[in-house]
C-alpha cells in the first residue's frame, strides 16, 4: 500500500522493486561501449518506418507505431535476437530539416538522437522509397559519414514500388547517394518483413568492415605499387612523395600517409577507392590524413605573433 501523494509506502515499494531486478548476466553490462552488444542505432527523417522496422526485427510491438511523424521522442533500446546473435537496437527519433530553428521536444530528440549515433558502432539510415530522396536523407547519411559509424542503407515501403517509380529511384540513388556507393544497400518492407533476412548480413559486413585492419607491411608494399604505376601529381613544379604510410587505428579505419609535399584531394580519394578495391572496407567510411615532412636544414617559418632572436637581442 503507497500515497502517491504523500509519499507513504514509496520506500517499501522500491525495495521490492530491487528484490525483483534479475541478475545481470554474464557479457551484458556495456559501460562506455567496452561490452555488450553490437549497437545499431536506427536514423532517418520522420516517419521513414524505423519504429516499424525495429517492431519487426523484435517480433512484437516493443515500440510505439503511429502515422503522425514525430512519435519516437526519446532513443530506445531493444535487445534482439537475430541470427544466432544478440543486437542491440536503438530506435531514434527523425531528424529534421532545420537543426537550429528546432524548439522545445523537437530540440532535445533531436539531440538525443546524435548521442545515440555517438554510442552506435553501425547506423542503418532508412529512407521512404515512395516518395523522392530529400535533402534530409542525404544530411542523415554524411552525419553517419561524419561521426565515423559503419552505413547501410535501407530502402523501406519497397512493397508498394512500382516500375516507374523504381527507375526514378536508381537515378537519385546513383546521382545523391554517389559518395557512399561503399555501403550495402538492402531494400525492406517494414510491413510485409520483405527481405528482412538481409538486414543482419549487411550489418555485419559493415561492423567487419569498421573493425578492419592492415598490417603495416602488407599496406606499404601495396602502396610501393600502386605509387609507382600511379604516381601522385606535380605540384608547385615539384612532385611529392609518399615515404611510407601506416593505419592508425579502426573503428573507423584511419591511415596516415608520411609524405614529402600536399597530396591534391584527387589522389586521396584515388587511393581511398583503390584501398576500397583491393582489401574491402565495405560499409565503413575511411579517413586519410597526411604527415609532410620538411627537408632537414630548412628554415621554420616564425609564427603570427612570434618574435625574431634578432629583435630580442636588439631590445636586450
Amino acid at each position: 500500500p503507497i500515497s502517491a501523494l504523500h509519499g507513504r509506502g514509496t520506500g517499501d515499494m522500491l525495495d521490492a522493486l530491487v528484490a525483483a531486478f534479475p541478475e545481470q548476466p554474464a557479457g551484458e553490462l556495456e559501460e562506455d561501449g567496452e561490452e555488450g552488444p553490437p549497437r545499431i542505432a536506427l536514423l532517418g527523417r520522420p516517419n521513414v518506418g524505423k519504429s516499424s522496422l525495429l517492431n519487426r526485427l523484435a517480433g512484437e510491438d516493443r515500440v510505439v507505431v503511429d502515422a503522425v511523424a514525430g512519435t519516437t521522442r526519446d532513443a530506445v533500446d531493444e535487445l534482439v535476437e537475430l541470427g544466432g546473435r544478440t543486437w542491440k537496437f536503438i530506435d531514434t527519433a527523425g531528424i529534421r530539416r532545420r537543426f537550429r530553428a528546432l524548439q522545445g521536444a523537437d530540440y532535445y530528440a533531436t539531440m538525443r538522437t546524435g548521442t545515440a549515433l555517438e554510442r552506435a558502432e553501425v547506423a542503418v539510415v532508412l529512407m521512404d522509397v515512395s516518395e523522392p530522396l530529400a535533402e534530409q536523407d542525404i544530411r542523415v547519411v554524411e552525419q553517419v559519414v561524419e561521426a565515423g559509424r559503419g552505413l547501410v542503407l535501407a530502402f523501406n515501403k519497397w512493397d508498394i514500388l512500382d516500375e516507374e517509380r523504381r527507375i526514378y529511384l536508381e537515378k537519385e540513388i546513383d546521382r545523391q547517394l554517389a559518395r557512399v556507393s561503399w555501403a550495402p544497400r538492402v531494400n525492406v518492407s517494414a510491413r510485409t518483413g520483405r527481405h528482412m533476412e538481409k538486414l543482419v548480413p549487411a550489418i555485419e559486413t559493415s561492423l567487419d568492415g569498421w573493425n578492419q585492419r592492415i598490417p603495416t607491411g602488407r599496406l606499404n608494399n601495396w602502396l610501393k605499387e600502386l605509387v609507382n604505376a600511379t604516381p601522385p601529381p606535380v605540384r608547385g613544379g615539384k612532385q611529392p612523395k609518399i615515404l611510407f604510410a601506416t593505419q592508425a587505428g579502426a573503428r573507423p579505419p584511419h591511415f596516415i600517409l608520411f609524405t614529402t609535399g600536399f597530396l591534391e584531394d584527387n589522389y586521396r580519394r584515388f587511393i581511398e577507392r583503390r584501398l576500397r578495391e583491393d582489401f574491402g572496407f565495405e560499409g565503413s567510411p575511411v579517413h586519410i590524413s597526411m604527415r609532410i615532412r620538411e627537408k632537414k636544414g630548412a628554415p621554420g617559418r616564425a609564427s603570427k605573433g612570434s618574435v625574431r632572436p634578432d629583435r630580442k637581442h636588439r631590445r636586450r
